[in-house]
């Protein structure tokens, strides 16, 4: 907590962040035209006693209120629904992948962000949905059958060390990282353990930006993303590709409140294009806090 404390310099409203922080996260889902009507799917789900709500500007998104897991229904089962936090959205909706494209999903497990660009891209043209882990594989595997996904490919390759050869029209990186936009009261102990002497991520997010970027076509583009509120982890991650790539910001207006990327923070400065990038805060979007820069590559 007391890293989170540093941020309150430039978090707005720091004292409806802090007791935002002290209420559970709320559950959202996002329904899957790939697999059947949305209609439909929604008459199910109310039918078996979840109450939604649609979310304005995001398509398809729904916050969820029903006694038990989520997971468990049936809509959720026959892959008609994918229970994920309302920002996670957010990054692929940056990307923005259109039918027919060839897109890299770098880090890709357990599906969520490779499922939601298939479902854009009508399942069409080819995601390469790659993880590091082979264990994650099999998350990743379940999810894209589960939710009518053909349009996607499995690889197993450290993302640093992705094979040179493809050019992709968008890459998304979706980072590790200490995961600080998930923190909530009461729920400490699972984050800390995860991230517990973690003091390598930086460097780990800079060697995947560049070959993230080195994997993107000329004229396409990269999505950076994380949940977490570091800026050791963000800007100064999209700062270290500004020094060795021409990488151009690309603007973008998400559908949720946010504000723009810092340039400065605890005496560090950071390349004035990182304004172009959104961060997503708590409180302000009742999520998960998120950062997501996109860039192009010059054609």
């Amino acid at each position: 907590r007391s890293r989170l404390r540093d941020y309150l310099d430039f978090i707005p409203d720091p004292e409806a962040y802090a007791a935002h922080l002290e209420r559970p996260l709320p559950p959202y889902l996002r329904l899957n035209p790939l697999k059947g009507d949305p209609g439909a799917t929604l008459g199910l789900l109310e039918a078996a006693g979840v109450k939604l709500a649609p979310v304005p500007g995001v398509p398809g998104f729904h916050r969820a209120a029903y006694p038990g897991p989520l997971g468990a229904t049936d809509a959720h089962q026959l892959g008609l629904v994918y229970v994920q936090a309302l920002t996670s959205a957010m990054p692929v909706l940056a990307l923005d992948p259109r039918p027919g494209e060839l897109v890299l999903d770098l880090c890709a497990a357990p599906g969520g962000k490779t499922t939601h660009a298939a479902q854009l891209m009508a399942d069409t043209g080819a995601i390469v949905a790659n993880d590091r882990k082979m264990g994650r594989l099999s998350a990743l595997t379940a999810n894209l059958k589960r939710m009518g996904v053909t349009c996607a490919a499995v690889t197993c390759y450290r993302g640093d060390a992705f094979p040179p050869g493809a050019r992709f029209d968008r890459v998304l990186l979706d980072a590790p990282c200490s995961g600080e936009g998930k923190y909530r009261v009461g729920r400490e102990g699972a984050l800390l353990a995860a991230r517990r002497g973690r003091t390598d991520l930086p460097a780990i997010q800079k060697g995947l930006i560049v070959k993230a970027f080195d994997l993107v076509r000329p004229g396409g583009v990269l999505v950076y993303a994380t949940c977490t509120l570091n800026p050791d982890e963000n800007e100064a991650v999209l700062q270290y590709l500004y020094k060795r790539r021409k990488a151009e910001p690309v603007p973008w207006q998400p559908p949720l409140p946010s504000g723009p990327g810092l340039e400065r923070f605890k005496g560090a400065s950071y390349d004035p294009r990182c304004r172009y990038a959104r961060r997503f805060y708590p409180h302000q979007v009742d999520s998960v806090g998120f950062f997501v820069a996109k860039v192009a590559r010059p054609g």
